[in-house]
């Protein structure tokens, strides 16, 4: 929690004057008591009723310029806390988009988008309460003690016991309450992801008829949170009625040793008045104060979680070398192995080939052999375990990330596009695109005619994700997308899947028709779109069961045989 402090240095000022006004507030508080006192002692006894008026007169100016005090320390606190909350936000945001993909998935996306959410909110809440109340409530406690002893010694030890046996019940809840709130976040992490895993999957569990086990399975992680809160809640609950026997004890203890301070003539009736006042105000800072550690608690849980993403690396080591005047386009994999977690198994094995410029290279496997896996080490969304990826005859570690991806052009196996019109996803791929850049990749990419033919074209707008194009129209604007950038290199990632094919045969021949010689991998578990390709990597659970062209493959490689005759009809061989 104390490195996100850090977030609060532009803050300086409102962090001293919040705190100020309101100790400033807190001694006019103090002052009261003893104003009472004088009231019921001079002008009461005396049936002095100007000088009663006068004290009035005194207590309302005490209050209005603590009233003043309160709303300026309330300003700066929210100022204050508001500002480090989006300072906090923004910093956590750029971490986060700076995380490889490895770290992101072991982290999850719903632990991340609650410490975004949720955990920044209350650790907000906790600043602006501690510059509150955190120096104002102890100011006053401490004060009312300190204040009692100058009216009497004896009366005033009462409050030396009091305060001691509070402080334990308050710190004593607080530090069993720390590590309850830490599960309660992470319940709340569970919450958020199984109910973002219904909402993007809402189709398919209705598709299914899964709707009532997946309410089951959300039932039983809100259970478990429900019981986690109740806790937690039943601890924290535990501080007021404590404080108020401990406070309420106190007062009887007061009000007796001043009742026979009073008949011994050595205390006053105001002046025990202002004892009781003092120990009134205990009570109420006390409470406040109870209520604060409890937020405080929570805030404190909710900032270990986010300091704990900043504690993760940022991203990957960048290099700095760039490729001279090495052949551009050229990729190299020697023995490339990858793992995803330590100690799990080995998502691709001992992967050895070169793409050439300008080569076409498809690679096809079934289901879960590592396609996806190895085009993504290309752009070194993952880095390798064994052997190395050479783009230009430089290892993709060597490269600045930016320099690295500027060569690359990836279409993913999911389509996404942003809320915005046309022109500004296309621009994502290159920013100063002129218009007929754009038609031109819209050409290529099979996507020109159903663009014209929308009222707004280029200026058309496009729902978040795409929700108002089919699947065949968003995996072409997203293959337009990278086309824009003019890539040496262009991936693309089983993203033709929703196309008929038909389509996905022009696209083809669009891209290999394309000017200059880029290098193309096509990722694809349909055989028709690898046939005429250089080179065919054919793999099976990681590792390649064959290389090579077409006919080599059918006539040599079984797997490949068996995902060929799978989609075609076997002819028979005389």
């Amino acid at each position: 929690m104390k490195k996100l402090l850090v977030y609060l240095r532009d803050y300086k000022k409102e962090s001293v004057l919040g705190p100020l006004f309101k100790l400033l507030e807190a001694s006019f508080e103090l002052i009261v008591p003893l104003v009472v006192a004088s009231m019921i002692d001079v002008g009461i006894a005396g049936h002095d009723r100007n000088y009663i008026l006068k004290m009035c007169l005194i207590m309302a100016a005490l209050g209005l310029i603590g009233l003043t005090c309160s709303v300026t320390a309330q300003y700066f606190a929210a100022k204050a806390a508001v500002g480090f909350a989006t300072k906090l936000r923004h910093g956590l945001f750029a971490h986060i988009q700076g995380l490889s993909f490895s770290q992101m998935d072991k982290e999850g996306t719903s632990t991340l988008i609650t410490r975004m959410t949720s955990d920044i909110n209350q650790v907000q809440s906790g600043v602006n309460l501690v510059l509150r109340l955190f120096l104002r409530s102890p100011f006053i406690v401490f004060g009312a003690m300190i204040m009692a002893f100058t009216v009497d010694v004896k009366a005033a030890l009462v409050f030396v016991v009091v305060i001691p046996v509070l402080s334990v019940i308050v710190f004593g809840i607080m530090l069993i309450n720390i590590p309850l709130f830490k599960k309660v976040q992470g319940g709340l992490d569970k919450v958020t992801g199984i109910t973002r895993e219904n909402l993007t999957g809402v189709r398919v569990i209705r598709a299914f008829g899964e709707e009532e086990n997946e309410i089951q399975k959300f039932d039983i992680v809100t259970d478990s949170l429900k019981r986690m809160q109740e806790i937690a809640g039943r601890i924290s609950a535990l501080m007021n009625p404590l404080t108020y026997i401990v406070i309420n004890a106190g007062l009887v203890a007061l009000i007796y040793v001043g009742a026979l301070r009073v008949e011994a003539g050595i205390l006053t009736q105001g002046q025990v008045v202002a004892l009781v006042n003092y120990m009134s105000q205990i009570l109420v800072e006390l409470v406040k104060l109870a209520n604060l550690i409890i937020t405080v608690t929570k805030a404190v849980a909710c900032g270990n979680r986010i300091e704990g993403i900043f504690e993760i690396p940022a991203g990957m080591e960048q290099g700095s070398s760039a490729p001279g005047e090495n052949e551009k386009g050229v990729v190299e994999f020697d023995h490339v192995g990858l793992r995803y977690y330590e100690g799990g198994e080995e998502a691709l094995t001992d992967i050895h080939f070169k793409a050439q410029k300008g080569q076409t290279i498809g690679v096809i496997g079934g289901t879960g052999s590592g396609k996806s896996s190895l085009v993504n080490l290309v752009s070194r969304f993952y880095d390798v375990t064994n052997g190395k990826v050479l783009v230009d005859g430089v290892d993709v570690r060597d490269y600045p990330l930016g320099q690295l991806r500027d060569k690359i052009g990836v279409v993913m196996q999911k389509a996404v596009l942003f809320k915005g019109t046309i022109r500004e996803n296309l621009l994502w791929g290159n920013e100063n695109a002129s218009e007929e850049e754009l038609w031109d990749a819209l050409r290529t990419a099979q996507a020109e005619e159903f663009v014209m033919k929308k009222e707004g074209k280029l200026e058309e707008m496009i729902e978040q994700e795409g929700r108002n194009l089919s699947g065949g129209q968003k995996q072409r604007l997203s293959i337009a997308r990278a086309l824009v950038k003019k890539p040496e290199i262009l991936i693309l990632d089983d993203s033709a899947s929703a196309l008929d094919y038909a389509t996905d045969a022009a696209l083809r021949k669009s891209i290999r028709e394309m000017p200059g010689e880029t290098t193309v991998f096509i990722v694809s578990q349909r055989a028709s779109s690898l046939l005429h390709a250089d080179t065919i990597i054919v793999l099976d659970d990681g590792a390649v069961a064959g290389m090579g062209k077409h006919e080599e493959l059918l006539e040599k490689c079984e797997v490949y045989q068996e995902i060929y005759y799978s989609q075609f009809e076997r002819r028979e061989v005389e």
